[in-house]
């Protein structure tokens, strides 16, 4: 269930405008704080989401307690938090956004029974992969760190 194409995974990088990232952390160090900053440096718009920061501002954008209090329309919801806390997530995305278009749980967060509901509504589910590494590796950004990618790029 976490085997994804490279093709899957593109289409949903070059579709999603829009990521709503919960259980964004306010410090610089922590995972969650540097893919959403990647991610709006990338051109996404990111709305953290995190109870404990709710009202602060984070990359341009509120940070909202829940994903009840966006009221813009959301692409991708990009889960930082436990596996076991994931169904309650996916229950309110799939209420709060009728048009989204795809789960993304980090590296390390798994939950086949939320992801066969999400894709039983239509909705693209990523497990186990970070939106961070899969757009550098896909779009040819990790030469910096000696990854091969598979991709030819001039750029430096």
């Amino acid at each position: 269930m976490t085997d994804y194409t490279d093709t899957f995974l593109k289409d949903i990088l070059r579709r999603t405008k829009v990521v709503a990232v919960v259980g964004v952390s306010m410090n610089p160090v922590r995972p969650s704080y540097y893919v959403a900053r990647y991610l709006s440096l990338k051109g996404y718009t990111v709305i953290p989401v995190n109870p404990g920061h709710a009202g602060t501002e984070l990359f341009g954008q509120t940070v909202r307690a829940s994903l009840g209090d966006i009221s813009e329309p959301v692409d991708m919801v990009d889960i930082f938090r436990r596996s076991e806390a994931v169904p309650p997530i996916v229950d309110e995305a799939l209420s709060t956004f009728p048009n989204l278009r795809t789960i993304w749980m980090q590296i390390g967060v798994e939950h086949p029974g939320a992801a066969t509901k999400a894709q039983a509504r239509g909705v693209d589910v990523v497990m186990n992969r970070c939106p961070k590494i899969e757009y550098q590796r896909l779009f040819g950004e990790l030469r910096m760190g000696g990854f091969a990618t598979g991709v030819i790029s001039s750029k430096l």
